[in-house]
């Protein structure tokens, strides 16, 4: 019998999360996902008690990276099956909040399904089970764009001003390789969105191009991914403000940076803006748009704008 070897299996897992974030979940998929089902083919055949923790935690991260690429290629029945394993994984490994990070994911999902309220319902297991700062951090920020997607302005603001205040204070000199990517540019990315969608259902004039704008300067290196979105996102939204030649330089300036990433994610933005742009009638809007048609054209399906 192959057995698993804890540092290799933690070797393709940091790699193929990095591989992810910086290029999107298409071009990786195929192969995280065979590597995912081998790992727990071999886990099937027993784990000695010694290795279990680290070998349950490395499988835990490869199983949310195969549901989230999943999620990102379109494949939404099989994102939840590897979500689901990835939970089972955490609590063998006995890290209760890596299992609510998942849970985290599952409720992105589940706006992306027009589903808010079961979004958060997952988010008040999630909230009700986190621990670290960061985890409840992360939480907080979610559960504030879920608000704001149900149009509550107070909620949502409650919610995300309790993630700033936690990420102001500092998450701690232990945060978990597996929920780095949460941080204030992250966070400023959940604050736009939020402020896009209540200014869309009338709730108060919110400005979401002045959050984009904080996410685009905090990104680090290597989140290329979440980067061009927000940057289609920042053209959308100047066109929603009554700026179309801002918004359309963004947009160019946000083309080039998503024309090399693989994601529906990508493609929902790139609706959003075609969506945004459709007021404006000039020559370079109509640039704009055909640019974003041919992209969105050639990255994979998504069902949500």
């Amino acid at each position: 019998m192959h057995h698993l070897r804890e540092p290799a299996l933690e070797e393709v897992a940091t790699f193929f999360i990095a591989a992810d974030a910086s290029k999107g979940g298409g071009l990786y998929r195929s192969a995280i996902v065979a590597q995912l089902a081998e790992v727990a083919r071999r886990i099937e055949n027993g784990v000695p008690p010694s290795l279990k923790t680290r070998v349950f935690s490395a499988t835990a991260d490869l199983a949310a990276l195969a549901g989230w690429v999943s999620h990102d290629s379109g494949r939404y029945p099989a994102a939840q099956r590897y979500w689901s394993y990835g939970i089972y994984s955490a609590s063998e490994a006995g890290q209760r909040d890596r299992g609510v990070e998942i849970v985290t994911r599952m409720s992105h999902q589940m706006i992306y399904f027009g589903r808010p309220q079961d979004a958060l319902g997952l988010l008040g297991i999630a909230a009700r089970k986190a621990t670290r700062p960061a985890i409840r951090a992360l939480v907080a920020s979610q559960t504030g764009r879920v608000h704001a997607a149900l149009g509550s302005a107070h909620e949502a603001d409650r919610h995300l001003d309790e993630a700033g205040a936690l990420l102001a204070d500092g998450l701690g000199d232990d945060v978990p390789a597996w929920v780095d990517y949460f941080d204030a540019a992250e966070h400023a990315g959940a604050r736009a969105v939020s402020a896009r969608d209540l200014a869309a259902l009338h709730r108060g004039r919110r400005t979401a191009s002045i959050h984009f704008e904080d996410a685009l300067r905090l990104h680090r290196p290597g989140f290329d991914r979440v980067k061009a979105m927000d940057c289609v996102g920042f053209a959308a939204e100047l066109f929603d403000e009554g700026e179309p030649e801002r918004a359309a330089a963004a947009a160019h300036e946000a083309f080039d940076s998503a024309a090399r990433i693989d994601s529906t994610l990508i493609t929902s933005r790139l609706n959003t803006l075609l969506h945004a742009a459709r007021t404006y009638e000039t020559a370079a809007v109509d640039d704009v748009r055909d640019r974003a048609r041919d992209l969105a054209a050639s990255r994979p399906a998504t069902i949500a704008a």
